[in-house]
């Protein structure tokens, strides 16, 4: 039976994505094992994939850790191929910019080279207001000389799709756009959800008759622009609008005071690292993410799926997702007037028709594209 490697920089990618994949493809008596820092760590990865391999990589690309393992001097394009080598794997599928790249850039001269796919979760070059020109030049750069070194190249947006073959990071004929990395619909379902906590929820928030309740999920970094929902909280000019940011990051400190300094300080709640996602958003008037970029936004995909709308950014990854009023409203990146705009009407003209999700997102659907991809792959067509 065939042997596959999934490769991710840390084990969080694993445990949130992943899993159902390695679970399916063992069950079919595949070997799925897992390269990642961190990954025999991760309980739920060991009890998921066959053997766990730790490799320390780092989101950080100018990490020396990504280049010798530290402690041994080892380098670790030398630990990926003696993985690699010892695993005699059918297909690699690497994950994340930072492991895709230096596990592609390892196994390129193996004189028997398993099968690599490469899942771009959103491409480091884009079209976003602002970004850099070099650093587009740069990311593209690098992906194009890793083209070579790819079987097959996965795409999760419209705009990554139409880039990655302009760009000449893939050839047309290896590219392929998929609607994401899988949602269990029954996680996030309505009749999964004890919707009686709503009102618990929103005493533990402070929470009166008559407040509404916003939701921003993700890390509190520059790219999700949490900046933008603290002043369009602010510029709502509604003193019984909420705004719920569950998340940790490096910038989280910084957004509590700039909530102080503008005055919402006491209805910007930080709730941390929630298990109770479901919960929250079925709590809020909308979803909330003024992101400049993503992937395939998995929080809009979650909220839509449980019926809630998202007031997003218009950008790659999230308009992908918000096709239609009923699922929510577009602003432009950066414009917390507009969002402002947005919040307001999302409580004032309250659309009684709830979004849908796509059928195509079910991890079911995803499943079944990647083993059809790999059978295409392992029998050379």
């Amino acid at each position: 039976m065939p042997k596959l490697l999934i490769v991710t920089t840390v084990a969080a990618t694993l445990r949130a994505f992943l899993l159902p994949y390695a679970r399916h493809f063992r069950q079919q008596g595949w070997t799925v094992d897992a390269m990642s820092n961190g990954a025999s760590g991760c309980p739920e990865c060991v009890k998921s994939f066959d053997e766990c391999y730790d490799i320390p990589f780092s989101r950080n690309p100018l990490n020396i850790q990504n280049y010798k393992i530290p402690g041994t001097g080892e380098r670790v394009g030398a630990k990926i191929r003696e993985v690699v080598q010892a695993g005699g794997y059918d297909i690699v599928h690497v994950h994340t910019p930072v492991a895709a790249f230096l596990t592609r850039f390892a196994l390129r001269k193996e004189e028997k080279r398993p099968k690599i796919v490469y899942t771009a979760h959103g491409f480091h070059f884009h079209k976003a207001k602002g970004v850099s020109v070099y650093k587009n030049v740069l990311y593209a750069g690098l992906e194009r000389i890793a083209r070579d070194w790819t079987d097959h190249t996965i795409v999760i947006n419209q705009e990554d799709y139409d880039m990655g073959i302009a760009c000449k990071v893939a050839y047309r004929e290896n590219i392929s756009l998929f609607p994401g990395i899988g949602l269990d619909f029954s996680r996030y379902s309505r009749e999964n959800v004890d919707v009686s906590k709503v009102r618990e929820l929103h005493e533990e928030l402070g929470l009166g008759k008559g407040d509404e309740l916003f939701l921003m999920v993700g890390e509190f970094n520059l790219g999700k622009r949490h900046k933008d929902a603290i002043q369009a909280l602010a510029g709502t000019g509604r003193a019984n609008f909420h705004l719920a940011l569950a998340g940790t990051g490096p910038l989280e400190l910084r957004m509590k005071q700039l909530a102080i300094e503008l005055g919402v300080g006491s209805r910007t709640h930080f709730l941390g690292v929630r298990d109770d996602v479901s919960l929250l958003m079925l709590s809020s008037r909308a979803t909330v993410l003024p992101s400049e970029r993503e992937g395939l936004s998995r929080s809009v995909m979650e909220s839509i799926c449980l019926g809630i709308p998202v007031l997003g950014s218009d950008t790659r990854g999230i308009r992908d997702i918000i096709t239609s009023p009923i699922r929510g409203a577009l602003f432009p990146v950066g414009n917390s007037a507009a969002l402002a705009a947005a919040m307001i009407l999302a409580v004032d003209d309250a659309r009684q028709e709830r979004p849908e999700p796509d059928e195509a997102w079910r991890i079911e659907n995803l499943i079944d594209l990647h083993e059809k991809l790999y059978k295409k792959l392992l029998i050379g067509l």
